[in-house]
């Protein structure tokens, strides 16, 4: 009976995420750009990107090309939006099977695939509990307890993330082979529920006069009655409800089917494929030129973000259309990027002319994340800029980490570098401003941008609605690279200060998951979300003249943090 219960609960999960992942139903063309708008003049906090492209050029500034790096799931970079704003290698020539400009990658031209190989490319992977898990299992729980309690004694860090990986991975594998398989029992009850409606269309009134006699039947009505309201399929004939919730089970099947078979599963492990020496770090030289991979759905809509345009009857448009080519470096699976993926895809970008790197992913645990880190330095160094998505735990990310991180520790007052931006999501509405998955702290969280209810390009040419601090982070990444395109000598660091400093405040209630401070002022270091006119204008006025001088310089890594992070 509970497990029953459980399933309508669940139901309710899967219908919700059906909607906020595939609004693309309905044509509303002010809801497409809603994340441009500005908000002296509709009340919607956009960041005001059409002005800041006016008062660039009142100053007689010329733009020049930025290259923005999304490292992600893959994009397809012939979309018709995207196609002529994807950046070509001009010392690669295509498909000659030689490494022309002698970077060590074959035919590189739109960029590079770390986790792919000559077997192919990684669709789905595992979840990086499942890998410490795998890793570290035999080691401090093993048959020899003598061995297990040696190791422990010798490897005290390694033990304690293990522990903790061991703890969330038995919590998450079981719930996704319960919800795998709850979601494919509705599934299989679809035609018993349809049968309820008796051959009428789909009302409130239709479902009331259902009359159950078994318990099954009684959840079948309450299933119809949660979606009865929904304009999808309010009054719609029995035939057509069938075919909606199958579409709807499918999704959401689609969704913890590799969950339950792969990312929590011990036995699966996907990295045949790509064919490198998996634990050696230091490799850099692998994978191939497949740049959109099994599922680029994510990674395409981030690129439309940055740099899409209007084409044929589409109005969609990115903040950096008119300035941004992107470079496509696919680094994230279907589960959780690795990190030595992570570091190679950040020093590929940096060493192939990228100013701005673009990372919509993250992760509880980072087992190698000194790694990236040093990476993270590599690109301090060189002036390039990193934007990282905050995550869509509805947490404080002070007290639940989120790699990668430019924090050693989350107790540190101040990040060990000073050219990443972490981003958390806004919404199109002024009184419910936090997308209410989004992660959020005063220190570690620099900005919020528009990330819920974003129309963008995603694969087979199409578009479609997404929601995720994913959509947010690309947002300010444009943003950066239009402050770029026009003033070119910018440093990071004065990047995120405009923006910061600029952004539009709030203090309407969070509705933060704690007894804490609910002001959204009080969830960024910037307290609201970015507009890019008024950042143009401080970065005008503060850091840039004719004579390209800067109060800020580009700080050299220092020496004591490279030691630490090679630890």
């Amino acid at each position: 009976m509970k497990q029953i219960f459980i399933a309508a609960a669940f139901f309710t999960f899967a219908f919700s995420f059906a909607q906020t992942e595939g609004t693309d139903t309905k044509v509303d063309k002010d809801l497409m750009t809603w994340y441009h708008k500005d908000l002296a003049a509709s009340k919607v906090f956009g960041i005001n990107t059409q002005n800041a492209y006016k008062f660039l050029e009142s100053k007689g500034l010329k733009p020049k090309t930025v290259v923005v790096a999304v490292l992600d799931s893959g994009v397809e970079v012939d979309h018709p939006g995207l196609k002529k704003n994807i950046w070509t290698n001009p010392n690669e020539v295509p498909n000659n099977g030689k490494d022309d400009d002698n970077n060590g990658y074959i035919d590189d031209v739109h960029g590079w695939n770390f986790i792919g190989g000559k077997n192919g490319d990684v669709d789905v992977d595992n979840i990086e509990v499942t890998r410490i898990v795998r890793k570290y299992k035999p080691l401090f729980e093993g048959e020899d307890s003598v061995s297990n309690k040696s190791n422990q004694g010798k490897l005290p860090k390694e033990f304690e993330m293990y522990m903790k990986a061991k703890e969330e991975f038995t919590k998450k594998s079981m719930e996704a082979r319960q919800n795998y398989e709850i979601y494919k029992r509705i599934k299989d009850g679809i035609p018993e529920i349809i049968k309820l409606l008796d051959g009428k269309n789909l009302t409130a009134e239709a479902v009331a006069s259902i009359k159950p006699t078994t318990q099954e039947q009684a959840i079948g009505q309450q299933l119809l009655l949660q979606i009865s309201g929904d304009e999808n399929v309010k009054g719609k004939s029995p035939k057509e409800v069938q075919e909606y919730l199958t579409a709807q089970m499918k999704e959401a099947l689609d969704y913890f089917e590799p969950q339950a078979t792969k990312q929590y599963n011990l036995d699966y492990d996907s990295r045949s494929i790509v064919g490198d020496k998996e634990n050696d770090l230091g490799e850099t030289k692998y994978g191939n030129n497949h740049y959109e991979g099994p599922d680029a759905l994510h990674g395409t809509h981030v690129a439309g973000i940055i740099a899409g345009y209007p084409q044929g009857n589409e109005i969609q448009y990115g903040v950096a259309s008119k300035v941004a080519k992107i470079m496509t470096v696919r680094t994230v699976p279907n589960g959780d990027e690795r990190d030595k993926d992570v570091a190679n895809a950040i020093r590929y970008a940096v060493d192939n002319g990228a100013r701005v790197i673009n990372m919509s992913f993250g992760k509880a645990f980072s087992p190698d994340k000194e790694r990236v880190w040093s990476a993270l330095q590599y690109a301090e160094d060189k002036g390039v800029l990193l934007v990282h998505a905050a995550g869509n735990d509805n947490e404080d990310i002070e007290v639940n980490e989120n790699y990668p991180t430019n924090f050693y520790k989350t107790s540190d007052e101040k990040p060990f570098v000073n050219n990443m931006i972490t981003v958390g999501a806004s919404t199109n509405d002024p009184e419910m401003l936090r997308a209410g998955f989004s992660n959020y702290n005063k220190k570690m969280v620099d900005v919020f941008a528009p990330g819920d209810k974003i129309y963008s390009t995603v694969v087979d040419g199409k578009y479609k609605y997404e929601q995720g601090t994913s959509m947010a982070s690309p947002v300010v990444a444009g943003a950066a690279a239009v402050l770029l395109a026009y003033m070119p000598n910018l440093t990071p660091e004065e990047i995120i200060d405009s923006l910061v400093k600029t952004s539009n405040k709030s203090t309407v209630n969070a509705m933060l998951p704690t007894n804490e401070s609910n002001k959204f002022d009080m969830i960024s270091r910037a307290g609201g979300v970015i507009d890019l006119k008024k950042a143009a204008e401080y970065a005008y006025a503060n850091y840039f003249n004719k004579n390209n001088t800067h109060t800020l310089s580009p700080k050299p890594i220092k020496k004591e943090l490279k030691r630490k992070a090679e630890k």
